[in-house]
């Protein structure tokens, strides 16, 4: 699922999120995250207590550590490779140029895997 949205994502966000990930996900689930603010609400700790935390395990990454965080690799992937040379006329073509190249990334598993091992989580 790619989602784009204008605004800045908060903690309602978040849990809308880690909802989407109950439904799509059969199993646990470890997520990643950094220490940003909003993933330390208190509306996603009543989240996880409600009964969340049976599947959904959360590992924050240090303060800044962009060498830890396989959606730096991403990022740049999508900068770099897909969208490298294009300009948007409006906000709604860049969306749409957004979710076109994410679309091409979810089919690039070799992509993925190196940014997650480029982290040196798993090797390649």
């Amino acid at each position: 699922m790619i989602e784009v949205q204008e605004k800045a994502y908060d903690s309602e966000d978040v849990v809308r999120f880690l909802e989407n990930m109950l439904e799509a996900v059969e199993g646990k689930i470890t997520i990643i995250w950094d220490n940003s603010p909003i993933h330390k609400s208190k509306k996603i700790k009543e989240f996880l207590k409600s009964g969340a935390a049976k599947r959904i395990h959360l590992e924050a990454l240090p303060g800044y550590a962009p060498e830890l965080n396989p959606t730096e690799g991403i990022w740049n992937w999508l900068k770099k490779v897909e969208l490298k040379n294009r300009c948007f006329s409006d906000i709604e073509s860049l969306k749409q140029g957004v979710i076109e190249a994410s679309g091409r990334l979810i089919e690039r598993e070799d992509v993925r895997l190196g940014c997650v091992a480029e982290c040196k989580y798993i090797t390649s």
